[in-house]
């Protein structure tokens, strides 16, 4: 077990005298921290979480403190813990604690890693030297593709949105490094700032690698410029939400003649892939990209890649690198100090081999109740949902039926696969950090390719197990509960079943509620993109949903920044229905339908603190800057208090009234589900 689990105050619990809970007998859990100075209709989530929020302290190596992506920082401590106890013992060749303990030995070992300095890279760099015209500078472009050294191709490959049950080559926009396109052309401060730092790194790698000063900033203005020339084609985030307007299926012949330049069939050839269509989901930034191809200078072209390798690897590199690297990230995220080696480390395991190191994981820290108690959970959900169809008084009974077929659908995976990721062709050794980086890099590679166009592996998962976090698959129509959000503050099996349906209870709601939210409900129950609504039905749904992006744009962070309502509308929507939808489930149970108080808290109020506090969130302003603008959750402040205002259970719970900053009259609370 890590040292403290909770040791940089995430989360304001005490634990008291537990007894064993399931979903007909609570627990005691006390729920401290609560400022009852604050009105609850003012601000909830500052009335739960503000004596937490006013005296808690971001970790000096982390943009943000607290629940959720957040809560990925202790779990990280107790990945750590396994991989430090690996690394200094032999294991068996081959074995998963070989490799794993190895590849973090390897990045562990700075000696070796500064002896080194960018000697590993080189052989990439003189790679893009020997480009003599554009079809060699393709060529190279597929060989960076399989050791994941992407810049201007966006490969993956995934269901094919018209046969989901087969895989299909996807092409995304690319070539950019600052989080979105709006970057390279907004002018306030703050971004001016990223703006600067961006291009002040790539200065300094180009110094690094021995060009003057002066050359390495003429150099990084180049990138820049090329990067700017492809943003202008790229679709912004609010845009590429629209799930028929990024499926574009095109025959890799006609992409042939229309792209002449990025020669498709020999790129493809190179890819070691030969599809005869793919999906070319935003053939604006290809069309320009083919364009470019010719209009800007070869040499202008190698200095762009060499920028990006260098991006790319500049973390598994020297500290001069990694130094610079991280000054890039502070303008971006506001993190004050780099993370220990150890943290890196872990991260970098988890995301080359972290399927290998999920395995010594689960079978450390995950109880196997827990996956029971799940079970019921989801399930109560499910018919808690069902029974929120069937009382909806602006859908069809045709529509209803089809929903609820697609609900009962649902692939639900909890905890941990069933089958393991395979990663005996990765080949790890202790002092060969870059070159086991490739290993894997090639293995992640061949695993994806392996794919193209045979039947969708459902057993297959998209995150690792340790994780905090949970997610909704429509092309799949499944639900995925990792292992790493099965703990405090989200679920606790030894919790009352306010808490656990406050809590864990609300993500699954939030997840199934994806299902049906404005992409989710384009997939019908086997993950095809179809029209399964009547038409007046999807645009009384249409209605709603704009009634939530409305609503949500009149939220502000900072006083000034605005949310922005269509790009969170399908969170904003699943937070609404899933506290919905948890509530109902709640109120199947015993203690949902008692009125028994606990430590002076009702069971409806503990239901409602414990939304409050798995959203118990602080960052920094630069990170949350950059969150409000390329992330499509809103702010956790928002994910609390936006829902309650709208839910009327929660204002007899608190007795919310009008002149209450939350309070909206009861024609104006939005019901979507």
């Amino acid at each position: 077990m890590m040292k403290n689990l909770f040791f940089f105050s995430l989360v304001l619990l005490t634990v008291i005298g537990c007894k064993q809970a399931t979903d007909t007998t609570p627990g005691h859990i006390t729920v401290t921290g609560i400022d009852s100075s604050k009105k609850p209709g003012d601000n909830f989530f500052m009335y739960v979480n503000g004596i937490w929020y006013d005296t808690a302290r971001i970790p000096s190596g982390q943009s943000g403190v607290g629940s959720y992506s957040f809560l990925n920082y202790p779990q990280r401590i107790r990945l750590q813990g396994i991989l430090d106890s690996l690394s200094t013992v032999s294991s068996a060749p081959g074995s998963l604690e070989q490799k794993v303990g190895d590849f973090y030995a390897s990045g562990m070992d700075t000696v070796t890693i500064e002896k080194l300095g960018y000697e590993p890279v080189k052989p990439l760099l003189a790679a893009i030297d020997a480009v003599a015209d554009v079809p060699s500078l393709v060529k190279l472009l597929a060989a960076q593709q399989k050791i994941l050294d992407g810049s201007l191709l966006g490969f993956s490959v995934g269901p094919d949105n018209e046969n989901s049950t087969i895989n299909i080559v996807q092409l995304y926009q690319a070539g950019l490094a600052l989080p979105d396109k709006d970057y390279y052309f907004k002018t306030d401060p703050s971004t001016i700032a990223i703006q600067n730092a961006y291009r002040s790194f790539l200065t300094t790698v180009f110094t690094l690698t021995g060009d003057d000063t002066s050359t390495a900033a003429k150099n990084a203005r180049t990138v820049y410029g090329i990067e700017k020339q492809l943003a202008t084609s790229h679709r912004t985030n609010i845009e590429l939400r629209d799930v028929k307007t990024n499926f574009n299926k095109t025959a890799v012949a006609t992409l042939a003649k229309k792209h002449g330049n990025l020669n498709w069939v020999e790129l493809f050839k190179e890819l070691g892939v030969q599809p005869d269509s793919v999906n070319l989901a935003q053939p604006a930034y290809y069309d320009k990209l083919n364009t470019m191809l010719k209009s800007v200078p070869l040499a202008d072209w190698k200095l762009y890649l060499k920028a990006a390798t260098l991006s790319n690897y500049a973390s598994f590199l020297g500290s001069p690198f990694t130094n610079a690297s991280f000054e890039y990230t502070k303008a971006l995220t506001g993190q004050a100090v780099r993370k220990t080696r150890a943290e890196d480390m872990t991260q970098a395991v988890d995301r080359s081999l972290g399927h290998a190191l999920a395995q010594l994981y689960v079978k450390k820290y995950f109880p196997e109740d827990s996956k029971k108690r799940m079970g019921v959970l989801v399930d109560n959900l499910k018919k808690a949902f069902e029974a929120r169809i069937t009382r909806l008084d602006w859908m069809s009974d045709s529509t209803k039926q089809k929903a609820k077929e697609k609900l009962y659908a649902f692939t639900e995976k909890i905890g941990y696969p069933d089958k393991w990721r395979d990663y005996s062709n990765v080949t790890i050794k202790k002092g060969a950090y870059f070159e086991n980086i490739l290993s894997a890099n090639k293995n992640d590679y061949q695993y994806s390719i392996d794919k193209v166009g045979r039947q969708v592996d459902r057993t297959e998962w998209y995150t690792t197990p340790p994780t905090v976090t949970a997610y909704n698959n429509p092309p799949l129509n499944e639900i995925v509960f990792p292992a790493g959000i099965l703990q405090s503050p989200y679920f606790d099996i030894d919790a009352d079943d306010a808490l656990n349906y406050g809590g864990i209870g609300m993500v699954i709601g939030h997840e199934i509620t994806h299902s049906f939210d404005d992409q989710g409900a384009q997939y019908d129950k086997v993950g095809n993109v179809t029209d399964w609504w009547t038409k007046p039905d999807y645009e009384k749904f249409r209605s709603r949903t704009q009634q939530v992006i409305d609503q949500y744009d009149s939220f502000t962070m900072f006083d000034s920044v605005h949310l922005k309502g269509a790009l969170t509308v399908g969170e904003n929507t699943a937070d609404i229905a899933g506290i919905a939808i948890a509530y109902d489930a709640f109120k199947m149970t015993p203690q949902g339908q008692d009125t028994t108080r606990i430590d002076g808290l009702t069971p409806d109020q503990r239901f409602f603190v414990s939304i409050a506090r798995i959203w118990r969130v602080k960052t920094t302003d630069e990170f949350m800057r950059m969150y409000v603008n390329v992330n499509p959750h809103s702010p956790a402040m928002w994910r609390v208090n936006g829902p309650l205002m709208n839910f009327t259970p929660f204002y007899k719970a608190f007795n919310v009234q009008p002149g209450d900053k939350m309070y909206k009259e009861e024609k104006d609370r939005i019901i979507v589900w």
